[in-house]
């Protein structure tokens, strides 16, 4: 006989990252009773040493952070993304960055939301600080059950919902799990769900650097023969780097000594932002597309990077599962308010059916822009220069694009709108 449940509610989460903190408020807006496993502390996620990156937030998906009550506890570690500037760089250094060519793509937010109060583009926050704004939020919430440190072995179907067991033999039940474990999800392994990607061949080498000259708010994505150059602005005159390089090359920069790395990014980064210099330790991680066939199984559903992993040059990823958590939370409380099974398959598909086309679209636009930009032949070259030279010069195609990003074309759901899911 199976052992007694010690949570019995409507959703257990499968990983406890951004994406399965931000599914469970989401959830418990909607009215359900959730439950989140991780394998780690919380508070071991929070430190500076655990991860190294900064995240992209959408304008929609900030929009989300306020209905949640998250963004109060993150905007003083925020920035605001007021431009964006894409460019075929070259790196010889130089008073642009990275010796941009003449062709350049510039979209700014005044295009979308103009005046002194107008709404950004995105924000830029390093993910610790978006992991601590997220954790205070979860805490505050008595319809949240945090189950940390703790991993999960297996799941189990039953009448009428599914359990998740622990690697200790405790048992969470539920009638929906949600599996957001990640590229490599146990979840979905076990569902023996096939995924279609491969490796790049190419890690993110990413860093934050100190400049003398205020970066104003901007973003640069500048792209080099070895891979993507981004520099993110964050507060205080800082920024994150996401530097594509091939696995030697970045490993390679990784471990090398403070002097080598400062010349090499001196070589990339160029001077238009006066002396700089990098602060705190360097992280490298590979980079991959992988997708998977579905989104849901039998009271399953799967979110964030356990249903897609893309390319990070659009800085998309964690968007995409702010995208899936809005999406999964709305289908699961209009079927709660009208007394349908959160756990069944017309449920289950109308989710996977929302997501599957933003999906497949940004992996596959991350994955062709990335093989077209990330070489040095001369005709190829000379082709996306014009192309982005076009698209800055027509403002309808600047504004589609700045919409896409941001997460607000198609049919957006309601908590990327900004509207809370507990509203009459």
């Amino acid at each position: 006989m199976a052992n007694k449940a010690f949570f019995d509610g409507d959703v257990v989460i499968a990983g406890g990252g951004l994406a399965g903190m931000t599914l469970a408020l989401a959830l418990e807006q909607a009215g359900l009773s959730v439950a989140v496993v991780d394998a780690l502390e919380m508070s071991d996620q929070l430190a500076p040493e655990f991860d190294g990156r900064a995240s992209a937030l959408a304008y929609t998906s900030w929009r989300m952070f306020e209905a949640l009550g998250v963004a109060d506890h993150l905007r003083e570690h925020a920035q605001r993304i007021e431009h964006i500037l894409v460019c075929d760089g070259r790196p010889y250094g130089g008073t642009r960055p990275g010796g941009p060519g003449p062709h350049t793509l510039h979209f700014d937010r005044e295009e979308i939301s103009p005046g002194p109060d107008g709404e950004p583009l995105g924000w830029m926050a390093e993910n610790r600080h978006s992991r601590q704004a997220l954790v205070k939020a979860l805490k505050a919430k008595p319809g949240i059950t945090i189950v940390a440190p703790a991993r999960a072995d297996h799941y189990e179907h039953r009448t009428g919902g599914i359990d998740l067991v622990l690697e200790d033999g405790r048992r969470l039940s539920g009638k929906l799990l949600v599996a957001c474990d990640g590229k490599f999800s146990r979840v979905r392994k076990q569902a023996k769900i096939r995924t279609a990607g491969w490796r790049y061949g190419q890690k993110g080498l990413v860093a934050t650097v100190r400049h003398a000259e205020p970066h104003n708010g901007t973003a640069y994505e500048y792209f080099l023969p070895s891979g993507p150059f981004a520099i993110l602005p964050l507060p205080d005159n800082r920024s994150s780097l996401v530097w594509t390089e091939p696995d030697r090359v970045a490993d390679a920069l990784k471990e090398a000594s403070d002097d080598v790395f400062q010349e090499e990014l001196e070589a990339r980064f160029g001077d238009f932002l006066g002396d700089v210099r990098p602060e705190g330790p360097r992280f490298t991680y590979p980079l991959s597309l992988s997708m998977s066939e579905r989104f849901l199984d039998d009271r399953i559903a799967f979110v964030g990077d356990a249903a897609r992993g893309i390319h990070p040059l659009a800085g998309q990823g964690f968007n995409l599962g702010i995208r899936d958590a809005a999406a999964l939370a709305e289908v699961c409380g209009e079927a709660r308010r009208v007394g349908l099974d959160i756990g069944a398959p017309t449920t289950l598909q109308r989710y996977a059916d929302w997501r599957r086309f933003d999906s497949a679209t940004l992996a596959l636009g991350t994955d062709v822009f990335n093989r077209l930009f990330s070489n040095d032949f001369e005709p190829l070259r000379q082709i996306r220069g014009l192309g982005l030279s076009l698209v800055d010069k027509i403002p309808p195609a600047r504004r589609f694009f700045m919409r896409q990003a941001g997460g607000e074309t198609g049919d957006p759901p309601r908590l990327l709108k900004g509207e809370r899911l507990d509203a009459a």
